[in-house]
């Protein structure tokens, strides 16, 4: 006899809807109310407002429900927020060509994910609660271990790579994203933001005191047009050296 907890996958019924591992409830009170018109009303919300609009009563509002019929769909708000993720990110693009290098794949892989968060950048505020669980999520996570399946590294190598490539990918999204509204409030464009900031700190860092500081303000690099393209490629260019090293180390061991 198979034992039971075998079948038992831990997540909620709308995550294993997701799945197909259950069938999503299609018929309730309210006629045409599904998990994916719920998921959808929440993305819509968040793209319009901000996350921290969504909530079970205003999700149900948008939607012309009660709030307590949402909740034959899904269970909690934390649980809508992983759907909202699945939907608004969405599969990875297609796999480079057979015969790529990992260093390409990444680097497309890594600029693909930033291209997805950046187009929601309300999504950046959703906790990171556990593991991929989804099915796009663990498809992502998959197109990443493929790129690095020939480098040599073991699997939890492997898996610390995706984690730190994914950890840049978002802190580069989330600060240009916080960068981006804070300037916007100003009301000023943001080549005139960084050059009253380098007004003013030339006034205040003394060079005795910063003689690091004192050397960045005049080289002028603060008060270069920003380029968030170039500066998030230069980054992952440093980091995937770091990689590289590793990957060589490995090798040299044999």
């Amino acid at each position: 006899m198979k034992d039971s907890s075998d079948a038992d996958t831990g997540l909620p019924a709308s995550i294993e809807a997701a799945w197909g591992l259950r069938e999503r409830p299609s018929k309730g009170p309210r006629p045409g109310l599904s998990l994916d018109r719920i998921v959808a009303a929440a993305v819509a919300v968040a793209a319009a407002e901000g996350l921290g609009a969504v909530s079970m009563g205003r999700v149900a509002k948008e939607l012309g429900v009660s709030t307590m019929s949402l909740y034959r769909y899904v269970a909690a708000k934390d649980e809508l927020y992983i759907l909202m993720l699945e939907a608004a990110v969405g599969p990875p693009p297609a796999p480079p060509a057979p015969g790529t290098g990992w260093r390409e794949a990444m680097t497309a892989w890594a600029l693909a994910h930033r291209a997805a968060l950046r187009r929601h950048l309300w999504a950046l505020r959703i906790p990171v609660s556990g593991p991929p669980a989804t099915p796009n999520s663990v498809a992502w996570w998959e197109q990443g271990l493929v790129a690095l399946a020939e480098t040599g590294l073991d699997e939890g190598e492997k898996l610390y790579v995706i984690m730190l490539v994914t950890g840049y990918v978002r802190d580069e999204a989330l600060v240009m994203a916080d960068v981006d509204t804070a300037i916007a409030s100003t009301g000023l464009t943001a080549d005139e933001v960084m050059r009253r900031y380098g007004r003013t700190l030339q006034r205040l860092a003394d060079p005795a005191r910063y003689p690091c500081v004192a050397r960045v303000l005049a080289s002028g690099t603060l008060l270069e047009p920003g380029e968030p393209d170039r500066d998030f490629a230069f980054g992952l260019r440093v980091l995937l050296d770091g990689v590289e090293a590793l990957i060589d180390r490995t090798a040299a061991r044999g």
